[in-house]
């Protein structure tokens, strides 16, 4: 049971160093952790002027460039600011011949979505086992320090890292490049640095970050992912390998077999591999909700901060809160960039923003309404699903997905990204808005 009077957070700032200012009060430990303000604005109409600045065609042509023109819609996108449908619309209609690629890139988040609604917190285990000649227990299970502070000398990682932790976003060849660096040139376990980069990613999520490091480290993918100097330089035009102290004699010297046979030297290719076990969609996931309540709330959480999701619109004129979940920035914290991040992007909607137990909190917030029920957006998290339980012996709640991205075949094998595009490409090519 909620005990005193709960507390609702400011909405009031008359400029953005006012709410910094407030948040690194309010939230100690994100600041005492990492206190670096970025520059990407959070809300509706910073991902609007970002989606309308897309384009296409340079974006097929120069994306694997650290300077190409890539959306940087991800944060949005994470936090479903905007939605895969929105933008692979715009696409479409910006640019219906140049889309593919950028719809494509589009497909990958919506895999891993449909990946991690399947194996829930198994995305923070090994899915199959490192194909590199090692083994888990030979990967150092926490992340050195010299990498973190951008430390190492290799003034392309430095630059990296110094990126994430002041900006809180890097190009997806440096997420990559970083990745690999850690997994399979300093042997660490690819789940601290999935960690590392939770915490300051804007757009860190636990499917698209887990199973992107799980697919660099080799247990979500055929084979390890690794670079070498040529490949960085031809992707950055050579600017961080001009200053480099270490040029000429780095840890990415070499052609790729030479790299391999240093980095993976008990690797042996199986005659015949296995082929991994399929993921398929677990039919008890469908959403089973009871009827509309007649007064309800409407619960906010960080999977869909759209003005015009499901939930905001089925129930424009319920009153609807945002619970900062005290427990977990205690026990996962975040940067304060992240909080921020999240803030703006309440601050654009008709929410009550307060903190504490979620459960706790949204229950006290119905029983102030006078509320039948409770109505929500849907979210692939396991966490999600614990708090829709507890509310659940209270209170009915109504669960709202948004209109899908692709409607893939039923039962389809969520093992590989590559044989799940190939029977949902033609869908995801469609304007469906």
């Amino acid at each position: 049971m909620h005990k005193g009077k709960p507390a609702t957070m400011r909405r009031d700032f008359g400029d953005r160093a006012a709410l910094v200012a407030y948040l690194q009060r309010t939230f100690p430990v994100a600041a005492a952790y990492d206190a670096h303000i970025a520059p990407t604005l959070g809300g509706r109409r910073a991902a609007a002027a970002a989606l309308s600045s897309i384009d296409p065609a340079a974006y097929a042509a120069t994306r694997n460039h650290l300077a190409g023109a890539v959306t940087r819609l991800s944060p949005y996108l994470r936090h479903g600011v905007v939605s895969l449908a929105e933008v692979r619309d715009a696409a479409l209609r910006a640019a219906p011949q140049a889309a593919a690629k950028l719809i494509n890139e589009l497909g990958w988040r919506d895999y891993y979505r449909r990946v991690y609604s399947v194996i829930g917190g198994g995305v923070w285990r090994d899915l199959e086992a490192y194909k590199t000649g090692w083994q888990a227990h030979e990967y150092a299970a926490t992340l050195p320090a010299d990498i973190t502070a951008g430390a190492t000398g290799l003034a392309c990682i430095d630059a990296f890292s110094d990126a994430l932790r002041t900006t809180g976003y890097l190009h997806n060849h440096a997420r990559m490049w970083l990745a690999a660096y850690v997994v399979h040139f300093r042997r660490v376990r690819w789940q601290a640095g999935a960690r590392w980069f939770l915490a300051h990613l804007l757009d860190g999520d636990p499917a698209s970050n887990n199973l992107s490091w799980q697919w660099v480290a080799s247990t979500f993918s055929h084979k390890p992912y690794i670079f070498n100097r040529e490949n960085l330089e031809t992707y950055t035009d050579g600017v961080y390998c001009m200053k480099c102290p270490l040029r000429g004699r780095c840890d990415f010297e070499g052609e790729y077999s030479s790299l391999e046979q240093r980095l993976f030297p008990r690797h042996k290719t199986p005659a015949a591999a296995a082929e991994p076990a399929p993921i398929r969609a677990d039919p008890a996931l469908a959403e089973h909700n009871p009827a509309t309540p007649s007064r309800p709330i409407v619960w906010l959480h960080g999977d869909n901060l759209s003005p015009y999701s499901p939930a905001l619109t089925a129930a424009a004129d319920a009153p609807a809160l945002w619970v900062w979940d005290d427990a977990r920035l205690e026990r996962t914290p975040i940067s304060l960039k992240r909080i921020l991040f999240l803030y703006e992007c309440l601050l654009e909607l008709p929410v009550t923003i307060r903190r504490g137990k979620v459960a706790a909190e949204v229950l006290h917030f119905a029983a102030e309404q006078g509320a039948d029920g409770v109505i929500t957006n849907a979210s692939p998290a396991p966490g999600f699903a614990a708090i829709r339980r507890q509310l659940e012996q209270t209170l009915p709640v109504v669960v709202l997905a948004e209109a899908p991205f692709v409607t893939p075949p039923a039962g389809i094998d969520l093992r590989r990204f590559s044989r799940y595009w190939r029977n949902v490409a033609a869908s995801a090519m469609q304007v469906r808005g």
